[in-house]
């Protein structure tokens, strides 16, 4: 095997077009009055669906790494980590999504298969890291998205061991020390793999642009540790309904609102990016840039106002949280991956036929998906409402009148499966053609 990172690229490609096919599975179950039981119910749906896009995600990420620093030079040692490391993550992928398919769960939410399979994870991240150390060194000075890179290793590992307290009996007897936890793991874990994916964008970025001397800037490094500072005490909104110290709450609260910051910068920036967005508008891996970096200006403030206390009592469980967190798979994780993807395999489009059917596609996917989220937050707002009392409706009633809400959410998920699902699927065949792009260091 030449390429390990291409590899696991196409692995992630499969992963996305799984975690549709389960999502559009999982969305009919609102339309069924009626309980399924195996694998083809909500209970297994639900963990197969969140569990391959989540996977396909860490997947590209390390794909991406990989194809990058890979040919930084070739050692027998090197090539040895990528042989293992590989097989200890195929080894992981297949153990899960055996776990789901004979039912054999006992993990907690976004790891729900068997504890079992989470070792092959942990040991391959550590082969990862050290493959990477080993790969790149500290002999020179490293771009703002090779710290990116190195950070979200290490805080995946070191979260991911949190992840697992549960399985011993302390904090599964002390209750409130056992959700903080948990709900904490889930926001750090997101933020390590975030890292890891935004790197993937500031490198698209330098590359694209041919502007190296951005990657070293004091301010990259500043939105760097900013976003870092997020990964490390951000996930406090998480608790906000749990009777923990005040102090976490208190900053918590201060660390999600520094997300100003970014958005600010955003909205500064706006009219630069809008002569970028014509200068570059017909290369593909920046058009994804592009429509990642406006659902980032979305979803921020969506998670902004979600972070306000009064707010979050009543979002909190909703579809609101949700949508928050498709617009944050989809709209920039998934978009950042898809300009790798084009960027790596398919960087230009050499028929007009096949650029129009992309150009297409793109727009029905921004669209369906802006109406899509818009679907969910309705629906969370309806949500919200009967939790808060503001209305006497039963939770059934409630539930009845967001049917129309429903429909729309099922059809608009639809099409977004379709349309999404063509580009990672033919990018998937594209990758195994002598058109792709050597990855610089």
């Amino acid at each position: 095997m030449k390429n390990f990172g291409i590899w696991l690229i196409r692995i992630a490609l499969v992963l996305f077009v799984l975690g549709l096919f389960f999502g559009h599975l999982a969305s009919e179950s609102y339309r069924i009055t009626q309980p399924k039981s195996g694998v083809m119910g909500f209970l297994s749906l639900r963990p197969l669906h969140v569990s391959s896009a989540y996977l396909g995600i860490i997947t590209a990420g390390l794909g991406f790494v990989t194809l990058i620093i890979a040919k930084m030079k070739t050692t027998r040692f090197g090539i040895f980590l990528q042989y293992l490391h590989f097989s200890l993550w195929v080894i992981a992928l297949i153990g899960i999504f055996y776990s789901y398919f004979i039912g054999d769960f006992g993990g907690r939410e976004y790891w729900e298969f068997n504890p079992v399979w989470a070792l092959p994870i942990f040991i391959s991240f550590i082969v990862f890291l050290v493959f990477y150390l080993h790969q790149i060194g500290f002999f020179f000075k490293w771009p703002v998205y090779y710290w990116m890179w190195f950070t979200g290793i290490i805080f995946f590992i070191f979260t991911f061991i949190e992840n697992y307290l549960w399985i011993f009996p302390y904090f599964r007897q002390h209750f409130i020390a056992d959700m903080t936890i948990q709900w904490k793991v889930n926001g750090s874990l997101v933020g390590a793999i975030n890292q890891i994916i935004y790197g993937v964008a500031f490198y698209l970025m330098e590359k694209i642009s041919g502007d190296e001397k951005s990657s070293y800037q004091k301010l990259s490094f500043a939105m760097y540790f900013l976003g870092m500072f997020n990964l490390m005490f951000n996930w406090g909104h998480h608790i906000y309904l749990l009777p923990t110290e005040k102090y976490i709450h208190y900053i918590a609260y201060t660390v999600s609102m520094t997300e100003w910051i970014i958005l600010i910068r955003i909205f500064y920036k706006w009219s630069q990016q809008i002569k970028e967005n014509k200068q570059f508008y017909y290369f593909f891996p920046y058009r994804f840039l592009m429509a990642a970096d406006y659902w980032v200006t979305l979803n921020l403030t969506l998670a902004l106002f979600m972070s306000i206390p009064a707010i979050n009592l009543y979002t909190h469980g909703t579809h609101i949280t949700v949508a928050h967190a498709m617009g944050t798979t989809i709209g920039i994780n998934t978009m950042i991956i898809l300009a790798g993807v084009f960027y790596f395999i398919k960087p230009t489009f050499n028929s007009a036929k096949w650029r129009m059917y992309g150009s297409v596609t793109f727009w029905i996917v921004q669209v369906t998906l802006l109406l899509f989220l818009i679907s969910l937050i309705e629906m969370g707002i309806q949500r919200a409402i009967w939790q808060a009392g503001l209305t006497s409706d039963s939770f059934s009633k409630m539930s009845n009148a967001n049917g129309n809400w429903v429909l729309a959410f099922i059809i608009l998920g639809t099409i977004l499966m379709f349309s999404m699902a063509s580009f990672f699927i033919y990018l998937l065949i594209q990758s195994y053609k002598k058109n792709k792009l050597e990855p610089e260091s």
